[in-house]
């Protein structure tokens, strides 16, 4: 929390994180896409997750009252089985990769999510849960890209697996010229029976 102190702002979101051999499977599928799209903005593979409260900029000073709450959540829930599944795009400039698997869970454990940020009295945009995994932005005037792309990868299907962990994230949006990184705040074990 070091980072933090200094900060009075911090944008923050809670996700789940696919496991490194689900996302170096996607990644060998997106190969193609790498090699024939350069000038796209990759995410890495590394920063990969699905978002399910984006709480946006908040007081730093907010995150700490999080932690408890959060980890008791994820101390009474069983993971999630997903998957990663297909592809698609927002606007032509994001591609994503869809989640398949128990969808329904996801959205239970999103809803939980959002009621306890609510709890907390943080206010922040509650926006339809569009479960997805994003993958890359679209350069200015690059839009042929993100769909062909997004059909290249319309057919995947990743092997399950189960959410492990809840993650309390930042990100250095906003802070400074470069690529996007994330950091986890915190994170929690499903543990729940």
């Amino acid at each position: 929390m070091n980072e933090q102190s200094s900060a009075t702002t911090i944008r923050v979101f809670i996700a789940l994180a696919p496991p490194d051999d689900a996302k170096e499977e996607l990644e060998r599928a997106l190969r193609p896409a790498y090699d024939a799209y350069p000038r796209m903005r990759w995410n890495r593979i590394e920063d990969w997750h699905i978002t399910l409260a984006f709480l946006g900029e908040i007081p730093a000073a907010s995150v700490p009252p999080l932690r408890a709450p959060l980890a008791e959540l994820a101390a009474t829930r069983r993971p999630v089985e997903l998957a990663l599944q297909g592809s698609g795009h927002f606007d032509e400039r994001v591609l994503w990769s869809g989640i398949g698997g128990d969808v329904d869970g996801l959205r239970l454990l999103a809803a939980d999510v959002r009621a306890l940020v609510r709890r907390c009295a943080i206010p922040f945009e509650d926006r339809p849960l569009r479960p997805h995994l994003t993958l890359a932005r679209a350069r200015r005037g690059d839009r042929s890209s993100v769909l062909t792309a997004a059909a290249g990868l319309a057919d995947f299907t990743g092997r399950p697996w189960h959410s492990e962990r809840l993650h309390l994230v930042g990100s250095n949006i906003g802070r400074g010229p470069g690529p996007i990184h994330y950091r986890d705040l915190a994170s929690w074990p499903f543990d729940g029976p």
